[in-house]
């Protein structure tokens, strides 16, 4: 990070603690309220299935590509799925050219999570041919715009991009036909949505939905997975602590927000 963008972000975050003095968000949002979402399918061309996600100004989009590979020995009769996650030069200026960053495999990392863990995907339908051929799901997020809380926007813009995608065709020897589909979609459950809901601890005070500003100001991050109201995975990063009694009320605050979220993404269905 250049001296020029640790003193920017530094400003940010002492702005963000005055604020929170006053018991008060630089966005006049209260504590547990998201930013406006919105999503876009179909906006990849070239990609089986693709999605674009506005969380306020973070934005970021996915592409899904299905491909045929052979099953791994422990599940010879079931198919699988990979999520990546992209922090390109042009998501902040705290970004490179380069290897992935720890932050972009770590956001990639519980958003995959999230979507596994619901077991919203049925593997087994997946299948071609048990212990010889499946279908692999490739899940490409990349980050275009990074105003925080990249997690949650990547898991909504993933199972939006799923819920868009088409299974190619495959010839006589399992191979993919570029560009013809079936007219399936992929297996999902409906009643298995994920949703993911990340929080920022700042000297005390959890805040839902941080801005990049908050993150800086914060030091420690909690996300939630919920699905059907249940929790199915969550993840705590930085250094800070949090308290047993914070842990339950973001988890209590998780599954309130769930039927909001899961609407907008399964509204596109």
């Amino acid at each position: 990070m250049s001296n020029d963008n640790e003193t920017m972000n530094l400003l940010a975050a002492q702005k963000v603690k005055e604020s929170l003095k006053s018991s008060k968000r630089l966005d006049n949002r209260d504590f547990n309220d998201f930013r406006e979402i919105t999503i876009e399918k179909g906006v990849i061309s070239s990609a089986d299935g693709s999605a674009k996600v506005k969380l306020g100004d973070t934005e970021v989009i996915v592409g899904v590509k299905i491909n045929v590979g052979e099953p791994y020995p422990d599940s010879p009769d079931e198919g699988s799925m990979m999520f990546n996650l992209e922090l390109s030069a042009i998501s902040g200026p705290d970004f490179y050219t380069g290897p992935p960053s720890l932050e972009s495999v770590e956001y990639g990392r519980v958003a995959d999570r999230a979507i596994r863990s619901s077991e919203c995907i049925d593997m087994k339908k997946l299948s071609i041919i048990s212990g010889e051929k499946m279908y692999m799901i490739f899940i490409d997020c990349y980050v275009t715009n990074a105003d925080g809380n990249l997690i949650d926007a990547a898991t909504i813009a993933g199972m939006a991009a799923l819920l868009d995608a088409k299974i190619p065709k495959i010839d006589e020897n399992n191979k993919i036909i570029y560009g013809e589909y079936t007219d399936q979609k992929l297996p999902i459950d409906m009643k298995k949505i994920p949703v993911s809901v990340s929080f920022e601890n700042i000297d005390g005070q959890t805040l839902l939905d941080p801005t990049a500003g908050e993150e800086f100001a914060g030091d420690t991050r909690f996300s939630v997975a919920v699905c059907d109201k249940n929790i199915i995975s969550f993840q705590k990063g930085k250094t800070g602590t949090l308290s047993l009694d914070q842990i339950n009320e973001m988890c209590e605050i998780a599954i309130s927000k769930y039927d909001q979220i899961k609407k907008k993404i399964c509204d596109l269905k």
